[in-house]
């Protein structure tokens, strides 16, 4: 190639990329700050729970006996004519119990009762703010088509960082890498501070982009399926079980669950077994009564499983009792089941026994909750959601500073278009392994080309 082609071809191919970051950014930064935002505040929610419902879960310690957790049930239906679904045990003498109970309008609220005698001290509705904040997060809140979104954002911040960092390499200049220059009147300045922080930050919001697509509505729900259907999510259920009956038909977790019920009768099994048939009670006239909780407690801790763990209670003659462990640590979940009516261990499964994919979804969730290593987790994923809102306030300003009164200032196209194949291809990977991606990437291409086809046309 001749010396004066390198230049030309390295030039096209630098405002190729400037251009699909543009596109990028302009097609995902409303959506990934508000996901920064609301990601950023669910990373505190044990602390903003205990502080919007202090006067509902602090109860004052007393020197009388806990009840019983099937005492504490009865009065709570009793109360609220509901059915409980599910009891977390109190955490400390000073806690409240934390049930979920569908009430008679077919609504799942969280309820808290005093530990010592079993009274509602309140209720909210399902998870309360913070599971408004993690719907509007995985934009859930808004139907499943603003919820596919989740994929499409996450594709395309993936394409985002990685034209930034090929925008943001030195190729021998030494400011805007490490430093920012100029002041904030300077367009230089915010610039500088875009490139800056998207560099040092980058890995963190590659990370954070990766492992939100587990929740999302269309990816997330194929990927689950196709690990569970090939044993890669959970082991297969013991043979005692009865196949019609599916738990997740009525105690789904994630957002990305297919069941209409979803968003009524939630609960907190790992990802890895929201789709997997669980393993259930063999329902007999000769069974007699099911056990009572009392007795499922009794056998849960006889397991060794630990006394925080939720508790799900049998639903139809064909249920199982669950204990359901989720720590922090992904490695040490565990989830128990036990035959309603004689205590027998159905199944008893642990992070060990998850496949390849469930192992690092689940892994990639606690990371990206902020749970896996402590306090340090927490921040450095903070420290991603505030780069992400900085990146986006120094992008606009830059661009509102860049652009040509009147235009929309968006980057030039190259003049050599042989440079943008090998970058294409990538792209197209891209929106092959994410189809919601591929298809906005093909909308994108389109826009492209009629927008350029629009300017060629004005000027000729």
């Amino acid at each position: 190639m001749p010396n004066t082609a390198k230049p030309a071809l390295t030039a096209s191919l630098y405002r190729v990329i400037w251009r699909w970051h543009f596109f990028a950014g302009l097609l995902v930064l409303p959506f990934l700050v508000m996901m920064a935002i609301t990601g950023g505040v669910y990373l505190f929610k044990p602390e903003l729970d205990h502080w919007l419902y202090r006067s509902m879960e602090d109860v004052p310690a007393r020197t009388r006996a806990l009840a019983s957790a099937s005492a504490v049930v009865a009065r709570v239906e009793e109360s609220l004519n509901a059915r409980v679904l599910e009891l977390t045990p109190a955490r400390a003498p000073t806690t409240a119990v934390r049930l979920l109970a569908r009430v008679s309008d077919g609504e799942v609220r969280t309820v808290f009762a005093d530990p010592y005698d079993g009274h509602v001290t309140g209720s909210i509705s399902y998870g309360g703010v913070l599971q408004v904040v993690r719907k509007v997060h995985s934009l859930q809140k808004f139907g499943f088509w603003a919820s596919c979104l989740v994929e499409i954002t996450a594709g395309w911040t993936i394409i985002l960082a990685g034209t930034g960092l090929f925008l943001w390499w030195p190729r021998g200049s030494a400011g805007g890498v490490v430093t920012v220059r100029g002041s904030p009147k300077s367009r230089v300045f915010w610039r500088d501070l875009h490139a800056v922080t998207g560099a040092l930050a980058s890995v963190v919001i590659l990370f954070l982009a990766i492992t939100g697509m587990p929740w999302s509505m269309f990816w997330g729900d194929h990927i689950q399926a196709w690990a569970t259907e090939r044993h890669l999510s959970e082991p297969a259920p013991p043979a005692a079980v009865t196949p019609a009956w599916q738990m997740t038909a009525t105690m789904p977790n994630m957002p990305h669950a297919p069941h209409e019920h979803a968003a009524h009768a939630p609960s907190s099994l790992p990802w890895a077994m929201e789709q997997a048939t669980p393993p259930h009670s063999a329902a007999s006239a000769s069974r007699g009564e099911p056990i009572s909780l009392d007795a499922a407690l009794a056998r849960f801790h006889e397991l060794g499983l630990n006394p925080g763990a939720s508790i799900t209670l049998p639903e139809g003659p064909n249920g199982a009792y669950v204990g359901n462990w989720r720590p922090d640590r992904a490695e040490e979940t565990r989830v128990v089941y036990l035959d309603q009516y004689t205590g027998a261990l159905l199944d008893d499964v642990g992070f060990k026994d998850f496949g390849p994919v469930a192992k690092s979804i689940e892994w990639g969730i606690a990371v990206h909750q902020g749970q896996e290593f402590g306090a340090i987790n927490r921040y450095v994923m903070l420290l991603g959601c505030i780069a992400i809102v900085l990146l986006a306030v120094a992008a606009v300003t830059m661009w509102w500073k860049r652009r040509p009164n009147g235009t929309w200032g968006v980057p030039p196209a190259p003049d050599l278009p042989s440079a943008s194949k090998g970058f294409v291809v990538i792209v197209v990977a891209v929106g092959i392994l994410f189809p919601l991606v591929g298809a906005s990437l093909v909308i994108a291409v389109l826009a492209n080309l009629l927008g350029r086809g629009l300017m060629a046309r004005s000027s000729a």
